[in-house]
């Protein structure tokens, strides 16, 4: 790990910011590529104008469609806008749960699984120990730099990731980078 730390100086884990548009852009970015994403997210942010989830509620399902996301994940995205405008996901609790409660609440929004919370514990509530097995690319990362190539099964991966612990997050911020030097934005 010291080693492919020392290849990418100067860049580092940093928030997202507001957890509405956090969550939002990873729902765009599910199984697509990150040039995809973007491309996706810039005609959202172009039509939508205010990333808030009043405005998203109001633009509707069938308008965000037309942005190039799915019809699937257009209405993931205004299942999310709906919670946060009901208050039936309080962001403001979140800091002081522990990282299964928030992943717990989280989940409860279509679309939404462990892998998006996941990274919504790592990019917005900047969690430093959240190790997400289920991630290809970190998969694919760790066969590379520790298995020589050869893919192992997710509990060798937590083995090893162990002793990383407490700072996973960052474990696997940086074998990301081994794939893609440019940070995804969530």
């Amino acid at each position: 790990m010291r080693g492919i730390i020392k290849k990418f100086p100067g860049i580092a884990l940093t928030s997202r910011g507001d957890p509405f548009a956090t969550l939002a852009r990873a729902i765009v970015g599910q199984q697509i590529s990150v040039k995809a994403a973007d491309t996706v997210w810039g005609r959202v942010i172009a039509s939508v104008k205010e990333m808030h989830p009043t405005a998203v509620v109001k633009h509707g399902p069938k308008r965000l469609a037309k942005c190039g996301l799915s019809q699937r994940k257009a209405e993931y995205f205004v299942d999310l806008a709906k919670h946060f405008h009901k208050g039936t996901l309080q962001p403001h609790t979140w800091q002081e749960l522990e990282d299964e409660a928030v992943i717990e609440a989280l989940t409860q929004v279509r679309g939404i699984g462990r892998w998006t919370s996941e990274m919504f514990l790592m990019f917005n509530l900047m969690r430093a120990d959240v190790l997400p097995l289920g991630d290809i690319g970190l998969q694919r990362a760790v066969a590379e730099h520790y298995f020589d190539g050869e893919r192992v099964s997710l509990d060798q991966i937590e083995e090893l990731a162990a002793m990383w612990s407490p700072y996973r997050s960052v474990a696997t911020w940086y074998l990301w980078r081994t794939a893609d030097p440019e940070p995804v934005l969530y």
